[in-house]
């Protein structure tokens, strides 16, 4: 299916591109191809230089050659889409994919996957009013190679930024932007939810070789610093949810203690306060004492309530 939608989308490719796209042998991708034309794909292949893999002519894809589970994949995937679109493009999409569905694939008037369709995605947020004009917006600048500018609000500061778009991307539970900075000249990666004043400005951009971004968590989260804490067995299901039942120990008087490498101070200052008197920061020591002195000054604040 993966090389049918590029030869689909691509005039002629060659084999060794496609093993290196898929990362297999080039020997798989011919066992492939010919697997391709005996269910009735019709593929040219031609030698030599300009040579290469391309579909007939006027070919165009019968949606029988897509079983039932596969077709219900892509309807998930397009409704994750159409969950932040401000467009109606993907739901034309699903309609279309699954207009001659006989076992009853969409719902028209729920909206929603059916039949034995067991994933539903939805890619919005609580920013959704304001999230998805931004990333139209973001989504036609990429289109017609259009610069963006905003004012983005960051721990340092707020800055007007101006860059060239690249990739939308969903991760951590939030919408980036991956884009060229001429502010910083280097890569950069932008959270939707902290830009303001987003617009798109008329000048253009020719295309640079984009990197993706390297979304690890030791690159984005480098652990600096070991964390203990002590918590009331309340706060459990927290732990749990946040950083996984193998981050605390259960004492025995029911106490948990909990350990884990943290890469900001703040981060960790502020997610402790979150948890009031249910929880006591042990270490490190010097943070411990930082904390002890932010309690004091928000005491200090409410002494004449």
């Amino acid at each position: 299916i993966g090389i049918l939608s590029i030869l689909l989308q691509q005039e002629k490719v060659t084999a060794p591109w496609l093993a290196e796209k898929f990362e297999v042998s080039r020997r798989t991708i011919n066992r492939d191809i010919e697997d391709l034309c005996r269910a009735g794909i019709p593929i040219v292949t031609s030698r030599g230089t300009g040579g290469g893999i391309c579909l007939m002519e006027g070919y165009g894809v019968d949606r029988a050659l897509l079983s039932s589970s596969e077709m219900q994949a892509i309807l998930a995937g397009l409704q994750g889409l159409d969950s932040v679109s401000g467009t109606n493009r993907y739901r034309q999409l699903m309609e279309k994919l699954s207009a001659k569905a006989s076992d009853g694939l969409f719902l028209k008037e729920s909206g929603m996957l059916a039949g034995d369709q067991h994933l539903l995605i939805d890619l919005s947020s609580w920013y959704k009013d304001s999230l998805t004009p931004k990333m139209e917006l973001i989504h036609d600048a990429i289109r017609k190679l259009q610069k963006i500018e905003f004012m983005y609000y960051s721990p340092k500061g707020e800055e007007l930024r101006q860059i060239e778009p690249y990739y939308l991307i969903f991760y951590w539970s939030s919408w980036y932007i991956w884009g060229w900075c001429e502010l910083r000249s280097d890569w950069r990666m932008f959270k939707l939810n902290r830009m303001s004043n987003l617009r798109c400005t008329e000048e253009k951009f020719d295309r640079r070789q984009a990197p993706l971004p390297d979304l690890s968590a030791d690159n984005i989260f480098p652990a600096k610093f070991q964390a203990k804490a002590l918590f009331d067995s309340e706060c459990k299901w927290r732990l749990i949810e946040e950083f996984g039942a193998d981050s605390f120990t259960e004492q025995p008087d029911g106490k948990l203690l909990f350990s884990f490498e943290f890469s900001d101070r703040e981060n960790l200052l502020t997610w402790i306060l979150t948890f009031g008197e249910k929880a006591e920061l042990l270490e490190p020591k010097d943070l411990r004492c930082e904390l002890k002195e932010t309690a004091a000054a928000v005491v200090r604040k409410y002494e004449k309530v």
